[in-house]
Formats: C-alpha cells, structure tokens, sequence
C-alpha cells in the first residue's frame, strides 16, 4: 500500500460536469487514469457555483444553467509522479484549467494499514 509523506505537489483539475470523454464523464475518466498510473489517490469536488474561460456563471441556484456545475479532481502524490502524469491530461482536457501547487502531507496511510492503533469507535488515533 502506498504512504506519502513530506513535500509532494497537488494537481488540481477544473472541467464542467457534464464534461465528457468517449461519452464517459470526463472527471471519472481522470480519476480512473489516475488510478491506473499508480499515484497515491484522487479525489472529485462538485461545486456549487462558479465560472471560467465561457464567463458564464453556473450555480445550483437556478435550474436553467445548472446542468454543467464546476467539477475539480484534485490528485496528491510526489512531484515526479504528478508530472509523469500530465501528458495524460493533455489529451483529455480540452476545455478547463489545470493547475500544480506545492504541498506537505502529514499524514497518509490507507485503510487497515494501523490496526492496533485504532480508539474503541475503530477511528485511527494520531
């Protein structure tokens, strides 16, 4: 199982929800790339409102323009792996923005990993 700690870059993927790759949702496209090379997880964001390149506000305000919500897939893993990634991205997102931001993980370990250092509710202790 992987563990990451210490300096790492987060991806952060910006596209529409209803965004599509080979009548697929563009997101789960993204996500399922992201697995199958290996980095460390991968994460989808609805949002509630927002805009982009289009300048057209999309919210979940208002029925009419709520069909294609901001979506960010957001990707931690360390930088070589992250960017060995990113030509992935380019054939995938035509429309929408990516960015690169430098972070420090804490604290990653997966489920199961520290079993003997759980509370009595089975949550893991820090």
């Amino acid at each position: 199982m992987t563990r990451l700690t210490g300096s790492a870059l987060r991806l952060t993927v910006f596209v529409g929800e209803s965004d599509t790759w080979r009548r697929k949702p563009l997101y789960a496209e993204i996500v399922h790339r992201a697995h199958a090379a290996g980095l460390a997880g991968a994460s989808v964001f609805r949002g509630i409102e927002g805009f982009g390149a289009s300048s057209i506000v999309h919210t979940s305000r208002l029925l009419s323009l709520s069909e294609d919500l901001p979506v960010a897939v957001v990707v931690v893993d360390t930088e070589e792996r992250v960017r060995a990634f990113l030509p992935e991205l380019d054939e995938l997102v035509t429309e929408g923005m990516v960015t690169l931001d430098p972070c420090e993980v804490i604290r990653y370990v997966g489920r199961g990993e520290n079993q003997g250092d759980s509370d009595t509710k089975g949550k893991n202790s820090l």
